[in-house]
This record gives structure tokens, C-alpha cells and sequence, in this order.
């Protein structure tokens, strides 16, 4: 085992995994883990976290922490310095999504997919910076397809995943000359909560069921994670899951045009057979996001 974790190229090196208690985080950890990584684990999802912590076999610690707090992911980031020493991998995984219309989505919950998805991702590379500059090593940013072209009721979902985007292409070519690498995973539906909790909701399952197939299939989180860690190894400027996304770069600059046109048919159509709704927070990820906002607020209330 150890000769066989030996040719790979991450073994031994610390590398951080945010969004790690489940879903494609979970998975990835996993993946690090068998090909010799040690790691550092991020979530706000202590309970969570631990559990798939326990499970690995590899030198792994993990941390409760919000990625969106400043002063939270600098003190994680220096006590994983201490830890496991200077992280050469640190990939953005953490994120949440909403579904429904954006007139009658509520502001917090439509901020707070912004906050997770773009903000929390430049406080995780503002946070581990200093280590990979250190090590010359890789930031691996966790996009989608909706980088690449936007689907109406996903609006803050999608407004964050297009601002990730152009924040990886930015932080690329600003840190291009010190040698380190940045990439970015543009990622398909996978088998996550996030994506089970959207099927319960009959519209946002209708406008998944009238995309072409191949973008309809939904893809098992190892098989991402898989190539996702590929891709890591390779230090990757960009990796699609699946390889066909990477077509879809040639035409986005007609995708508006069609997602409007056919918008412009389907959305009344259903709208006549269902009430479209916000979803407020998907998945059990979500979920756990705005427990621990609830928690927050209510220490800020208490007395001191």
C-alpha cells in the first residue's frame, strides 16, 4: 500500500478540502486520502465532519469553521500550518444553492449563496495564500455548469458560480509568475443533497428533464471526485466533469439566447400545472448552513 501511494504525486503533501462533510467534498477527501495526501478538513458541519474524518485513512484533521469569517479561516489556516505544515492544495468546494424566483426569494437566504459560494472561495485562497506561494503549489476552484450558462429560478446559484469563475481566471494570471497554479472544475449535476433536495421541488425537476440528455444525467460523486483529483495531481487549469462540458466553452456566447427562448415557452407552461416556490436553502448542506446562522445569531443576542 504505501509503494502504491508512494507514485502518486500528492503523498505526503497537506492539502485542504473545504465543504468536506458530504457530497462532492466527502468524496474528494476520499480520493486525496487513498492517493497518500494528508489532510485538512473544512465544513461548518462539525458533526459531519468528524464522522467522515474518523473514516479516513490517512493523517487527517478538521476544523468547524464558516468560510465566509475572516478571522475564522485565518486561524484555521495557521493551525493547520502547525499541524500538517504548509498546505501545497487547497481546493474552494464549499457551497449552497437556492431554488425559485428571485421577486420572491428572501433577501438573506439569496445573500447567503452569494456569501458561501464567491466570498467564502476568496477567503479560502486569501487564507492559505501565504502556504502556497511557499510551496508553489495548486488552488483548485470547484465551479459548474452554471459558470458557463445560467438557468432562470437558480439566479443566486448562478450570479455566484459566474463570479467564482471570473475570481479563478483573475487569481490565475495574477500568481501565474510566482509559480503558483490555479484551476478551476467545472462540474455537472452530481448525486449530492443539494441536487436530490432540487428534485423535490417539481419545477426545478421539470427544467432539469428538458435539457438535452447529456446534460440531464446526474453523476455519482466518486466518479467526479476521481477526476477532480486528477486533476490536482496534474495541476490543472481547468477540468470538466464531464469531458463534453468542455464543448460547451465554444457556444456560451449563444447560450442566453437559447435559455431565454426556451424559458420564454416552458416557464408558463409549467407555471399553469404548478406553483413555482422559493426552496430556501438545498440539501442537507444547506440545512446545516442556516442551523449554524441560527446558532451565530443567537450567541450575538445573548448577553455577555
Amino acid at each position: 500500500m504505501a509503494r502504491c501511494r508512494r507514485a502518486h504525486s500528492l503523498y505526503g503533501r497537506t492539502a485542504v478540502v473545504t465543504g468536506a462533510a458530504r457530497g462532492v467534498g466527502n468524496a474528494l477527501a476520499w480520493e486525496l486520502a487513498r492517493r497518500g495526501a494528508h489532510l485538512a478538513l473544512l465544513d461548518h458541519d462539525g458533526d459531519a465532519l468528524r464522522r467522515v474524518a474518523s473514516s479516513l485513512p490517512t493523517e487527517v484533521h478538521w476544523w468547524s469553521v464558516d468560510v465566509t469569517q475572516d478571522g475564522a479561516m485565518a486561524r484555521v489556516a495557521e493551525a493547520v500550518r502547525e499541524r500538517l505544515g504548509e498546505a501545497s492544495v487547497v481546493v474552494a468546494n464549499a457551497g449552497i444553492a437556492e431554488g425559485g424566483p428571485f421577486a420572491e426569494s428572501d433577501p438573506m437566504t439569496w445573500r447567503r449563496v452569494i456569501e458561501v459560494n464567491l466570498i467564502g472561495s476568496a477567503i479560502t485562497a486569501r487564507s492559505f495564500l501565504p502556504d502556497l506561494l511557499s510551496t508553489r503549489g495548486y488552488f483548485l476552484q470547484v465551479a459548474s455548469l452554471a459558470s458557463i450558462g445560467a438557468a432562470p429560478l437558480m439566479s443566486s446559484y448562478c450570479a455566484s458560480k459566474a463570479g467564482v469563475e471570473s475570481f479563478t481566471q483573475s487569481l490565475r494570471a495574477e500568481l501565474a509568475a510566482q509559480h503558483v497554479r490555479v484551476g478551476i472544475a467545472y462540474l455537472n449535476w452530481t448525486e449530492t443533497d443539494m441536487v436530490r433536495d432540487a428534485d423535490q421541488y417539481s419545477v426545478l425537476r421539470e427544467l432539469r428533464a428538458h435539457m438535452p440528455p447529456p446534460a440531464r444525467k446526474v453523476y455519482r460523486p466518486e466518479w467526479v471526485a476521481d477526476r477532480l483529483a486528477t486533476a490536482v495531481e496534474r495541476r490543472s487549469t481547468a477540468v470538466y466533469a464531464p469531458a463534453w462540458l468542455r464543448t460547451v466553452q465554444v457556444v456560451r456566447a449563444a447560450l442566453p439566447i437559447v435559455v431565454t427562448h426556451f424559458s420564454r415557452r416552458e416557464l408558463p407552461r409549467l407555471a399553469a400545472r404548478t406553483s413555482f416556490e422559493a426552496t430556501g436553502l438545498l440539501g442537507a448542506g444547506g440545512r446545516a448552513d442556516a442551523d449554524a446562522a441560527l446558532r451565530r445569531a443567537d450567541a450575538e443576542d445573548s448577553p455577555q
